[in-house]
């Protein structure tokens, strides 16, 4: 480990499991960097990611948000256009915004769509794909309620995947939050996961629980504990 990781984990037992208050402690602690760090859970789930009834995914709102408000594009037309502007959408458009984004436009951070637009959306899989970028129903990007999806997106709402290796990796906030303020978003990520266990997930579940900020190390709380 450099000079840097050496110092920030005096205190940290790597190998020890904490209780998410006190893990939420040492994680700030150990978030010296010279920017607002991102802190970020790490769950492994007792899942096989390849099977597709154990297919862990979804969004959950962080009640305390993210720290900073996502640029959220909003592809519909008509009156939809109205609410999702009113509902404070950055980017708001139909033909022409699809046709922008054919052609490279990608200065946003969410994009959400309506089912009627989704057929000329479809085209630019290669360029939204790789980015992440493609709206879709189980992210709840794809949906005619986009006032109300741009107003939970812009609050902190985050989506959850299980990668293939059974792990879930979701930000629950910024080193300069408040320990309430992650304790709560931890906690709300949590209990959405698991409630999310699938029912031919057999034997322990909930794998291992870790914390930690962009530049430190990661803290690992029990995950048997009470979330």
């Amino acid at each position: 480990m450099g000079k840097r990781i050496v110092n920030v984990t005096k205190g940290v037992d790597l190998a020890k499991t904490y209780p998410l208050e006190e893990g939420v402690a040492l994680v700030k602690k150990c978030a010296t960097a010279k920017f607002d760090e991102t802190v970020e859970l790490h769950v492994r789930l007792g899942v096989d990611p390849k099977q597709a009834d154990q297919q862990v995914r979804g969004t959950v709102g962080l009640p305390h948000g993210l720290g900073k408000s996502k640029k959220v594009a909003v592809v519909t037309q008509g009156e939809k256009q109205k609410d999702a502007t009113a509902a404070g959408a950055d980017l708001v458009g139909g033909a022409e915004l699809v046709d922008q984004i054919s052609k490279g436009f990608l200065d946003f951070e969410v994009l959400v769509a309506t089912p009627d637009m989704m057929k000329d959306l479809s085209k630019l899989g290669k360029i939204l794909g790789p980015k992440g970028l493609m709206p879709n129903p189980k992210s709840g990007t794809v949906t005619m309620d986009v006032g109300k999806t741009v107003k939970e997106l812009k609050a902190g709402r985050v989506e959850y995947k299980v990668d293939d290796y059974g792990i879930i990796h979701v930000p629950v906030g910024k080193a300069s939050f408040e320990p309430p303020r992650l304790v709560g978003n931890v906690k709300a990520v949590m209990e959405v996961l698991i409630k999310a266990k699938p029912s031919s997930s057999k034997g322990v579940y909930l794998m291992s629980v870790t914390l930690s900020s962009t530049m430190g190390p990661g803290v690992r709380l029990d995950p048997s504990q009470k979330f």
